[in-house]
C-alpha cells in the first residue's frame, strides 16, 4: 500500500517519477492569472496566524464547511481565528475525494513540513505550530513566494485601480515582478444604471476630464488603458458568462451609453449590443498594444440572493453555468481576425461539456503567426481538480498541440496556493509517463521531458514575453 502523500503522489509509474522529478518538479512558476492582493506583497505582510492567510478569503473552504454544516459565524464571522481554524480541520477529514483534501495537505507539507492529516485532534497543535512559523521573517508574504520558485504573478485589477502598490514594486526592484491585469467587467456592467453612472463619476475624477458622451467613455477608458501599460501590464481578462457578439452600430451604443448615464433602464439586447462593443474596443486596443487577452466563460454568479446580499460577491454563492458558447465566440474572433485585430488569446471554460468546443475554437484562429497565438486556458476553478485537469489536457491533445500550452495557474487569493502547480505537474507527468510505459508514446525521455518543462514554465515565459 502506497503512502499517503509521499514523494510518488499521483505517479503511478516509474517513468512518470522520473518525468517529474528529474524534468518538472524544479521549474520556475509563472502566475499569469490570480487574485492575489498586490498590497500584501507591497508591504511583506506578516499574518499571525494560518487562518488569516489560509481561510480568510478563500470561498472554496467556506463551500465546504458550510456543507459540513459550519455556522457561517466561523466562516465569515467574528469568532476568533483559532475557533474558525478548529471548524475547518472538523471539516477536513469529510473531504476526502474533493481536491481540498490533497491542497490542505499538500499546502502543510510544503510551507510548513507538517506531514499529519488535519482533523479535530490535530488542530490545535498545527495551528500553534504553523503560527509559530509564520512569525519568522522566511515566512511573510514574499518568503512565500521565494519558497515556491515564483518568478512572475499577474494580479486582477480594474481600469480604474491607482496601482500604487505595482509602482511601490516595480521602484524598489522587487525581485519577482508583479503586473496588473486589465479587467474592466464593471466598465461594460449596465445592469445597475446607478451603479454604472457612478462608476463614470469615479472615472471622471481619475482622468480629470468630463465624460458626456460615448466617445469621451472609450478616450478615457484608453487612457486607463495606457497607464496600464506604462505600469508594465501586458495582460487583459474578462469573467463573462459568455462572449457577446450583437450586430450594432456606433450610433446604437452611443444612444445606449447617454441612457444608461441619464439614469434610464436598459432592454437585455440594448445590455448585450453595449458589452458586444466594449468588447471590441478593449481587444482592438490590446492588439495595438501586443498583449495578451484572456475570457474566462460560464459562470453563473452570485444564485443565492440572500446570502448575496448579506455577505456580497465572491463569498461562495456561485456554480458552473450553461451558456451557450460556441457562435458568439466564433463571430467575435472572426471579426478581430478579418481586422487583423486579434491578439494572443486564452480561452478558459467553466462547464466541462465546452471543453471540446474549446479545444477546437482555438484552431480556427491559429494562423501560424505565433506558435500557439489561441490558447484553451487550463482547467479552472470547479474544474481545477484532478478530473477537470485531466479532461482539459486530454481535450487539447486530441485536438490541438498540447507541445504548446502556456500552462497552470492559481486563480487564488492565498499565498499558500502554488502547490496547485505541482499538482497539475504531477498529473500532466502520469499522463506521459504511464502512456510510454503502454507504448502509446516512444521511449524518449530527453525529448518529452523538454515538452513537459515547456507546458511547466518555457511555453509561458515566452508568450508573454518574460523571457526577454
Amino acid at each position: 500500500m502506497k503512502k499517503f502523500l509521499d514523494e510518488h503522489f499521483l505517479l503511478s509509474t516509474k517513468t512518470a517519477q522520473q518525468l517529474y522529478h528529474d524534468y518538472a518538479a524544479g521549474m520556475p512558476i509563472i502566475d499569469y492569472h490570480c487574485h492575489l492582493p498586490p498590497a500584501q506583497i507591497a508591504e511583506n505582510t506578516q499574518f499571525e496566524n494560518i487562518t488569516q492567510v489560509w481561510l480568510n478569503g478563500d470561498h472554496y473552504k467556506w463551500r465546504a464547511m458550510r456543507t459540513n454544516g459550519v455556522d457561517e459565524r466561523y466562516i465569515t464571522g467574528d469568532e476568533p481565528d483559532r475557533e474558525k481554524f478548529r471548524k475547518w480541520a472538523e471539516t477536513v477529514p469529510y473531504t476526502l475525494r474533493n481536491p481540498l483534501y490533497h491542497w490542505t495537505h499538500l499546502e502543510l507539507q510544503r510551507y510548513f513540513g507538517i506531514t499529519e492529516l488535519l482533523n479535530r485532534d490535530t488542530a490545535d497543535r498545527i495551528f500553534d505550530e504553523t503560527r509559530e512559523k509564520l512569525q519568522s521573517p522566511e515566512y511573510r508574504v514574499r518568503g512565500l513566494l521565494r519558497k515556491m520558485n515564483v518568478k512572475v504573478i499577474c494580479t486582477t485589477d480594474d481600469p480604474l485601480d491607482a496601482l500604487e502598490n505595482h509602482r511601490q514594486l516595480s521602484d524598489e526592484g522587487y525581485e519577482i515582478p508583479v503586473y496588473p491585469a486589465f479587467r474592466p467587467d464593471a466598465a461594460m456592467e449596465l445592469g445597475n444604471v446607478e451603479k454604472f453612472a457612478a462608476y463614470v463619476k469615479r472615472l471622471e475624477r481619475i482622468v480629470e476630464a468630463p465624460i458626456a458622451s460615448f466617445g469621451d467613455y472609450l478616450g478615457a477608458l484608453r487612457l486607463r488603458h495606457d497607464f496600464f501599460v506604462a505600469m508594465g501590464c501586458r495582460v487583459s481578462d474578462h469573467g463573462l458568462e459568455e462572449v457577446y457578439a450583437e450586430d450594432y452600430t456606433e450610433d446604437e451604443v452611443a444612444r445606449i451609453f447617454e441612457a444608461a448615464l441619464a439614469g434610464r433602464d436598459i432592454t437585455p439586447l440594448d445590455h448585450r449590443k453595449f458589452k458586444s462593443a466594449m468588447l471590441v474596443k478593449f481587444a482592438e486596443w490590446d492588439a495595438e498594444r501586443g498583449w495578451v487577452q484572456q475570457y474566462h466563460l460560464g459562470a453563473l454568479r452570485n444564485n443565492n440572493s440572500r446570502m448575496m446580499s448579506k455577505l456580497g460577491p465572491d463569498t461562495g454563492w456561485d456554480s458552473i453555468g450553461d451558456f451557450p458558447q460556441g457562435k458568439a465566440l466564433a463571430k467575435f474572433l472572426d471579426r478581430l481576425d478579418r481586422q487583423d485585430k486579434l491578439a494572443k488569446t486564452i480561452l478558459y471554460n467553466l462547464n466541462p461539456a465546452d471543453n471540446e468546443l474549446m479545444a477546437t475554437m482555438i484552431g480556427n484562429f491559429n494562423d501560424g503567426s505565433v506558435a500557439g497565438k489561441l490558447q484553451f486556458g487550463s482547467a479552472w476553478w470547479f474544474l481545477d481538480q484532478k478530473d477537470g485537469m485531466t479532461k482539459q489536457i486530454n481535450a487539447l491533445s486530441n485536438m490541438g498541440l498540447l507541445s504548446r500550452f502556456v500552462g497552470m495557474l492559481t486563480d487564488s487569493r492565498s499565498f499558500l496556493s502554488f502547490p496547485r502547480h505541482e499538482y497539475f505537474r504531477r498529473l500532466l507527468c502520469d499522463l506521459f509517463g504511464s502512456e510510454i510505459e503502454r507504448g502509446e508514446l516512444p521511449d524518449d525521455i530527453e525529448w518529452i521531458g523538454q515538452v513537459i518543462q515547456d507546458i511547466c514554465y518555457n511555453n509561458a515565459s515566452r508568450y508573454f514575453g518574460w523571457d526577454d
